[in-house]
C-alpha cells in the first residue's frame, strides 16, 4: 500500500487543508463538546504542518442535522489548541486555532487568504452545507466550488471519515493528497493485518448488528477467522437466529431495526455456527438489578444487558491465546456498572494476550479508559468503528482510495 505523508511533499508556503475528525461527545447540560482521543490525535498532525510552514486550514464536522450535538465547531477550537500546546516545547508558546464561523463563503475565503506559513485555521462544521454529505450523489459542493483554487495540497488524517464519499473527503482531488500522521498510522497498522497470526478472534459487540454482520460474512467465507465471540446486541440477533426466544431484548432490536438483519445473521449461523461463539449465560436488567440467568431463563420479560460471567470466562480464554484479535463494540451497557463486567473481562484479556489485538469503536474506547486499560499493551487502538469495519471487510473506502491513487500520480 503506497500513500504519500506530511514528509514526502514540501509543504512550507503552501495552503493545506487538513481533513480531521473533531466529532465528540456533547454534554447534554451544558451543550459543550468533550475532549476526545480523536482531538488529541489530530494535535500532531496539526503541530507538525505548523512546523513545516503550511498555511493550514482545517476542516471537520459534528454530529448530523437535527441531532442534538449539531453545533458549531468554535468550542472546538480551545479544545484543538489545548491538545496543541501540550506537544509544544515551553520555549514555543501557543499556537492559536484561529476560528471562522463561516465554511465556504466570504467570510472563510479571506480568513484563509490572510493565513501566514504556520498558522492554522479551523472552519465551521462542514456539515452546516446540505451537499457536504450529497457530494457522491451529485458531485456538487459549495465547499469545493468556493475553496478549491485556495487548496494546493490536501491531507486526510480522519480515517473514521474516511468511508464517506464527501464533499470533505474527497472533494479536493485535483491537488496531491497526503496521509496526515493519524491516517498513516492506522493505514500502517490495517495493512499488516492482511496476514493475521492464527488463532484469529473477533469480539463484535455494541448496538449495530449490522456494522458487523459484514466483516463475519467476509472472513468467515475466506476461512481467516478461527472464532467469532458475539456480544451486545449482536449476541442477541445470534442468538435469536440460532433458535433462542429472548423476550425483553427483542423490542430493542425491533427499534433499533436491527431484526431486518435476521435472515442474515441466520444464514451464517446455520453454514458456521461451528466458529460462531455464543453467550453461554446473560445478565438481565430487572428494573436496574443486575441478575444474572442462564440460556434456560429465557425468553424474560427483562432486558439482555450484559454477557453472564461464564460467558465472559470463555470469551477471555479464547482471546489470550488468540494470535490476531479484533474488537469493535463492548459486550454490553458498560456505562452502568452493574452491567461492565463482560466489556471489561474482555479488554482487559486483550491486554493480556500476546496476540496482536486491533481495537477500534467510540465506545470501545470509552470503555478502554473507564477501566484503565493500558493502551500500550494492546497491539492498536484505532480512532474509528465503521470505517475500521469496512476496511477489514474488504471494501474500498473513498478516502483511502483518493490517498492511492494521489501517490501512483506522482
Amino acid at each position: 500500500m503506497k500513500f504519500m505523508t506530511l514528509d514526502d511533499w514540501p509543504l512550507e508556503g503552501k495552503t493545506v487543508f487538513c481533513r480531521i475528525d473533531l466529532n465528540c461527545p456533547v454534554d447534554g447540560k451544558s451543550g459543550q463538546p468533550q475532549l476526545s482521543a480523536r482531538i488529541s490525535a489530530h494535535a500532531r498532525t496539526v503541530l507538525d504542518l505548523s512546523a513545516k510552514g503550511a498555511k493550514t486550514v482545517l476542516l471537520a464536522h459534528q454530529g448530523r442535522k437535527g441531532e442534538s450535538d449539531f453545533i458549531s465547531l468554535a468550542p472546538h477550537a480551545q479544545l484543538l489548541e489545548n491538545e496543541v500546546h501540550k506537544l509544544r516545547k515551553k520555549s514555543q508558546g501557543k499556537l492559536p486555532i484561529k476560528f471562522v464561523d463561516d465554511v465556504a463563503g466570504a467570510k472563510a475565503q479571506a480568513a484563509i487568504r490572510s493565513l501566514q506559513n504556520g498558522e492554522v485555521l479551523l472552519l465551521e462544521n462542514v456539515r452546516f452545507l446540505d451537499d457536504e454529505t450529497t457530494y457522491a450523489k451529485t458531485g456538487q459542493s459549495q465547499l469545493v466550488k468556493n475553496l478549491s483554487a485556495l487548496c494546493d495540497v490536501f491531507v486526510l488524517d480522519a480515517f473514521s471519515c474516511a468511508h464517506r464519499a464527501h464533499a470533505s473527503v474527497v472533494g479536493f482531488s485535483g491537488v496531491p493528497a497526503l496521509a496526515g500522521r493519524v491516517m498513516a498510522r492506522e493505514l500502517s497498522a490495517l495493512h499488516s493485518f492482511h496476514k493475521p497470526k492464527r488463532p484469529v478472534v473477533f469480539v463484535l459487540g455494541g448496538a449495530k448488528p449490522s456494522d458487523s454482520l459484514p466483516i463475519l460474512e467476509s472472513w468467515l467465507a475466506e476461512k481467516k477467522l478461527d472464532s467469532a465471540l458475539c456480544g451486545g446486541s449482536l449476541g442477541n440477533l445470534m442468538l435469536l437466529a440460532s433458535g433462542r426466544e429472548l423476550g425483553g431484548s427483542l423490542q430493542f432490536l425491533k427499534d433499533e431495526r436491527a431484526l431486518e438483519y435476521l435472515p442474515q445473521a441466520k444464514a451464517l449461523y446455520v453454514q458456521y455456527a461451528s466458529r460462531i461463539v455464543l453467550p453461554e449465560d446473560v445478565v438481565l436488567d430487572e428494573r436496574g438489578t443486575a441478575k444474572i440467568a442462564p440460556l434456560s431463563a429465557l425468553p424474560s420479560s427483562s432486558s439482555i444487558f450484559d454477557i453472564g460471567p461464564k460467558t465472559a470466562a470463555h470469551f477471555a480464554d479464547l482471546i489470550e491465546h488468540a494470535g490476531s484479535i479484533v474488537m469493535n463494540g463492548p459486550m454490553g451497557v458498560y456505562e452502568k456498572d452493574a452491567f461492565s463486567h463482560g466489556t471489561k473481562v474482555v479488554l482487559q484479556a486483550a491486554q493480556a494476550s500476546k496476540g496482536f489485538s486491533l481495537i477500534g469503536g467510540g465506545h470501545t474506547l470509552a470503555a478502554i479508559e473507564k477501566f484503565g486499560i493500558d493502551e500500550r499493551k494492546l497491539g492498536y487502538v484505532s480512532l474509528s468503528g465503521k470505517a475500521l469495519i469496512e476496511y477489514l471487510s474488504g471494501q474500498k473506502l473513498p478516502g483511502v482510495e483518493m490517498l492511492l491513487q494521489s501517490a501512483k500520480k506522482e
